[in-house]
């Protein structure tokens, strides 16, 4: 599953919508100090201006997506859930939990955090692909539980090897 491509997504609908915006010259500062690697610096950046505008969802995207690409998973879905408590009407922050609980092997409520994404936006290609993606890791786990009930069907693993392949999936990392 992918976050969204770039953070220019959510910028514009966060304009669109009327939601807090960030003064462009920050968030790009942001953005260029995490794309040069210097992401201490941004997230004190981007904490600094959270601190007198705490409501601004552009700045709190970046936030999460910079958790998120550091491996701080607890702390990125914790940014989405508020963001899409604070402004359900904006897709990307559905997909972007999305994708942090499909890592967590969490499918399930993946696919209901894209069906969300999906209501607030049909039209996002991006959480449509990723819907795709816990569709068929759902399937996976489906045939999988089938073969643990079921040894001896024989038309299940042909399934699985076909998915597998499809997601480069190993043999035994089934889900």
């Amino acid at each position: 599953m992918r976050h969204s491509r770039s953070w220019l997504i959510c910028l514009a609908f966060a304009g669109l919508t009327g939601c807090g915006v960030a003064r462009a010259d920050e968030l790009a500062e942001v953005q260029r100090l995490h794309a040069a690697g210097q992401t201490d610096q941004a997230m004190q950046r981007a904490e600094k201006y959270l601190a007198a505008k705490p409501k601004d969802a552009q700045m709190r995207f970046a936030v999460g997506v910079m958790q998120a690409e550091t491996r701080r998973g607890t702390e990125a879905m914790s940014t989405f859930e508020r963001l899409v408590e604070d402004y359900p009407e904006l897709p990307e922050p559905y997909n972007n939990l999305a994708t942090l609980k499909a890592a967590a092997g969490d499918y399930e409520g993946a696919k209901a955090s894209l069906d969300q994404a999906l209501r607030a936006n049909p039209n996002l290609a991006l959480a449509h692909e990723n819907m795709g993606d816990v569709q068929l890791m759902l399937a996976m786990r489906a045939y999988g539980r089938v073969l643990q009930l079921d040894p001896a069907n024989s038309t299940v693993p042909a399934k699985l090897a076909l998915l597998r392949q499809l997601l480069k999936v190993p043999a035994r990392a089934t889900p």
